[in-house]
C-alpha cells in the first residue's frame, strides 16, 4: 500500500481493523509455512530412520526447544515490528536467551569430551549440509512470513525482514530437526543456529524491497 492511498483510506474512514488482525496473519502465515516446510522435509529428507527411539532421548527435545525457542522469539520481533513505533528493547535478551543457553551446554559438552572426540562432537556427520537444508526448508515459511508482514504496517523494512527470516528459519529448523541424526549440542549451537542465520541474513538484505508499502 501507497502512503497516498493510505492517507486516502483513513481520510475516508474506510473499514476499521479487526481485533487481533496480526496474530490471525501470523497464525495463518506459520500453519502454512510449517506445512510447507514439512512436505519439503517429507519429500527430499524422510524422517530419520530411527525417529521413534529418538523422541525418547532429552537431546531430541534440547534440539527442538532451541529451535522453537527462537521461533517464538521471532515471531514477537516480527510483530512488534509489524506496528509502528513498537519497543524492541526486549528483543535482543529473547533472542539471546536460547542461544547463550545452548552454547553454555555445548561448551560444558566440549570440556568434559576426550580433545579426540571434539571436533565429532562439533562436525557431526551433517555440517557441511545442515545449514543449507535449514535455509531450504525455511523458504516457505519466509514467503508466508513476509506476506502476513506485508499486509500490514512494517515501518523499520530491514529490521523486519530479519525478523521474519529468524523466524522462517526457526520453524524450518523445527522441520528439519525431524529428519537431522545429529544429536549433539556443539554441532546443534553452531551449525542449527547457522541455518537459521542465513534467512535471517537474506531477510534483511530483501526486507526493503518485499515490505515496502
Amino acid at each position: 500500500m501507497k502512503t497516498g492511498d493510505l492517507v486516502a483510506m483513513l481520510a475516508t474512514g474506510a473499514g476499521s481493523v479487526q481485533p487481533n488482525q496480526a496474530a490471525r496473519r501470523y497464525a495463518s502465515a506459520i500453519a502454512w509455512g510449517f506445512l510447507g516446510a514439512a512436505l519439503l522435509m517429507a519429500v527430499l529428507l524422510g524422517p530419520r530412520r530411527d525417529f521413534a527411539q529418538a523422541v525418547l532421548l532429552p537431546m531430541f527435545w534440547i534440539k527442538l526447544g532451541f529451535a522453537a525457542s527462537l521461533a517464538a522469539a521471532g515471531l514477537l520481533a516480527a510483530m512488534c515490528l509489524s506496528r509502528p513505533g513498537r519497543s524492541l528493547a526486549w528483543v535482543p535478551g529473547a533472542v539471546s536467551a536460547p542461544v547463550l543457553a545452548m552454547w553454555v551446554l555445548a561448551a560444558i559438552v566440549l570440556a568434559r569430551a576426550d580433545p579426540a572426540r571434539r571436533a565429532v562432537l562439533f562436525l557431526g556427520e551433517t555440517a557441511q549440509s545442515c545449514p543449507l537444508l535449514i535455509a531450504l526448508l525455511a523458504m516457505p515459511v519466509f514467503v508466508a512470513v513476509v506476506w502476513a508482514m506485508k499486509g500490514l504496517a512494517p515501518t523499520r523494512l530491514r529490521l523486519a525482514g530479519a525478523a521474519a527470516g529468524l523466524l522462517s528459519g526457526a520453524v524450518g529448523a523445527v522441520a528439519y530437526s525431524v529428519h537431522c541424526p545429529e544429536m549433539q549440542a556443539p554441532f546443534i549451537a553452531f551449525w542449527y543456529l547457522l541455518g537459521m542465520l542465513i534467512p535471517t541474513a537474506a531477510g534483511a538484505v530483501l526486507g526493503p524491497r518485499l515490505l515496502r508499502w
